[in-house]
């Protein structure tokens, strides 16, 4: 037998960048290689990405169509989440270790990690806002009426899901320095075709929300930004180094 590349405690250069997904790879590769389990995974995102795209339909025809994948943020994060689950169909019934980690791969799963973690972050940070701005009702989305079931704690739970993706995906991922500052620089080209108007510029296409986004929402947004490029550079493995789990 070959000899692994992986210390008993799996804490070779490539496993020390795995220790700190908190979802075990068994877990993630029971979900992502499954055949059953997987196509639950691309029906739900389907499902998701229909009722996103719902939430925007009425104000994307102000907005140009090659444009809609940065106005789009919460669809566009589910997309990317579905690429790279659709990615894993031929190989549904065998380990992760027989995923090849390709260019294209490694892109869209660090794409889609940085997409799903912002933008679960972020709609936490939109529902909230107006218990810290004294102009907004503390009423505007949470309550426990029949509208805020959806409004606030649906809309909460399903995003909350994002988090919970973008962990799993990264089991089968790799990202890179310049991949990883690539996806850096869309997600703050996203931030600023949101709220650039704040700088006196012409885009103003953040997403529809109840009271008009100020200062608040856009510095919130950035430090989502921030933290999902930090935890998608915590949670996938390194690219720069030779493939993970070969040999054995």
């Amino acid at each position: 037998m070959a000899d692994t590349d992986t210390t008993p405690d799996g804490e070779d250069d490539d496993g020390a960048r795995d220790a700190r997904n908190p979802v075990p790879e068994a877990l993630a590769e029971f979900y992502l290689t499954t055949p059953f389990t997987l196509g639950l995974l691309l029906l739900a995102n389907a499902l998701a990405f229909l009722v996103g795209v719902r939430y925007y339909v009425e104000t994307m025809p102000a907005v140009a169509t090659y444009l809609w994948p940065l106005y789009g943020d919460s669809p566009t994060a589910i997309a990317l989440g579905t690429l790279v689950l659709a990615a894993l169909v031929p190989f549904a019934g065998y380990r992760l270790s027989a995923v090849p980690r390709t260019t294209v791969l490694s892109v869209l799963s660090t794409l889609a990690v940085v997409w799903l973690v912002k933008m679960g972050l972020w709609t936490f940070l939109a529902l909230n806002v107006p218990f810290v701005r004294p102009d907004l009702p503390a009423d505007l989305y949470v309550g426990f009426d029949a509208d805020s079931l959806w409004a606030y704690w649906g809309i909460l739970l399903t995003h909350a899901a994002f988090l919970a993706e973008a962990l799993v995906i990264a089991r089968v991922g790799r990202t890179s320095r310049s991949v990883l500052g690539g996806a850096a620089l869309l997600a703050l080209a996203n931030d600023l075709f949101d709220y650039g108007f704040l700088l006196g510029l012409p885009l103003a296409n953040n997403p529809p929300v109840r009271y008009d986004p100020g200062w608040i929402l856009a510095l919130g947004s950035l430090a989502a930004t921030v933290v999902a490029v930090a935890v998608a550079g915590a949670v996938l493995p390194s690219g720069d180094t030779d493939d993970r789990r070969r040999g054995s």
